[in-house]
C-alpha cells in the first residue's frame, strides 16, 4: 500500500507563512506528479499547486506569487507566504504514481489533510 502523510498545518495571522510537507511511502515504483489541493468550508476541493515530472509546476491563480511547490524524491513541500484569510482550508496532498500493486497503471493517492487557519 501507498501512504501520503501531510504535516505543517496550523494557525497563523494574515501575512504570515507556513510550510507544508507530504511524504509518500510504500511500494512506489515511480512518481508522475505530486501536488496540493485544498477545501474550504462549504466549497469544493480545488487545485493549489502541482509538481510534475521534468520539473514542471502549475499554480492556481489565487496563490501565484505567494506559494511555492517543491519536491525532493518522495516528499513534496508547499511554502506558503503572505497568507490571507481566504487561504483557510484543509490542505490535501495528492500523488499520481506507479506502485508495485497496480503496475503498470498509474493511480491517484490522497493524504488525510492538514488544516490551515489564517486569521485577520
Amino acid at each position: 500500500q501507498v501512504q501520503l502523510v501531510e504535516s505543517g498545518g496550523g494557525a497563523v495571522q494574515a501575512g504570515g507563512s507556513l510550510r507544508l510537507s507530504c511524504a509518500a511511502s510504500g511500494s512506489i515504483v515511480s512518481i508522475n506528479a505530486m501536488g496540493w489541493f485544498r477545501q474550504a468550508p462549504g466549497k469544493q476541493r480545488e487545485l493549489v499547486a502541482i509538481s510534475a515530472s521534468g520539473g514542471n509546476t502549475n499554480y492556481a491563480d489565487s496563490v501565484k506569487g505567494r506559494f511555492t511547490i517543491s519536491r525532493d524524491k518522495n516528499t513534496v513541500y508547499l511554502q506558503m507566504n503572505s497568507l490571507k484569510p481566504e487561504d483557510t482550508a484543509v490542505y490535501y496532498c495528492n500523488a499520481n504514481l506507479l506502485s508495485d500493486a497496480r503496475a503498470p497503471y498509474a493511480v491517484e493517492y490522497w493524504g488525510k489533510g492538514t488544516l490551515v487557519t489564517v486569521s485577520s
